[in-house]
């Protein structure tokens, strides 16, 4: 993109067949052209809907601005305006409106509340696993005691016996 804004065109809208060849065809008639981008996906190879069209002069631009916003290319409808000045991507924000160390007490947050998190969950699966296990043991002390009982009756003669009246009473 050409650092004179002025003379510099954003155009989107473009349909994905249209090349940097057609584009500069589609703007040559509004004067002489100095560059013709289309930033292309990293992931696609194929343009982002958008491009850039340089002029030599500014008065070009416009008449190229006020002539093709709102047209019609490959059946699409263009938006044509002056192109943004590049900015340097960084900060919190996304953009360097302001230096970096501007975000070091948010980030310093964000660290301890993760750390937060981190220790609550540490905290809540210890206390899950701890209760699992107290009802593991609290099922094996029942068993244990089921059977102590049972080993206790078959040495209780009258047990035994009072077992087997009910029983037959149950029958």
């Amino acid at each position: 993109m050409g650092t004179n804004p002025k003379t510099t065109l954003y155009v989107g809208g473009l349909e994905e067949n249209v090349t940097e060849a057609v584009l500069h065809a589609a703007f040559i008639p509004f004067g002489d052209i100095k560059d013709v981008t289309t930033p292309l996906d990293q992931g696609t190879q194929k343009h982002r809907g958008f491009g850039f069209v340089t002029y030599l002069d500014k008065e070009d631009a416009a008449a190229a601005m006020d002539n093709m916003h709102n047209a019609e290319l490959y059946g699409r409808v263009l938006t044509v305006n002056y192109a943004q000045p590049i900015k340097i991507k960084g900060g919190e924000q996304g953009w360097a409106a302001q230096p970096v160390w501007a975000d070091a007490d948010t980030w310093f947050e964000r660290q301890q509340q993760e750390e937060e998190m981190q220790r609550l969950q540490a905290e809540h699966q210890a206390a899950v696993e701890a209760a699992a296990a107290e009802e593991e043991k609290r099922k094996a002390d029942q068993e244990n005691e089921d059977e102590i009982i049972e080993i206790e009756d078959e040495k209780d003669p009258m047990a035994k016996a009072e077992a087997e009246a009910l029983a037959q009473k149950e029958l």
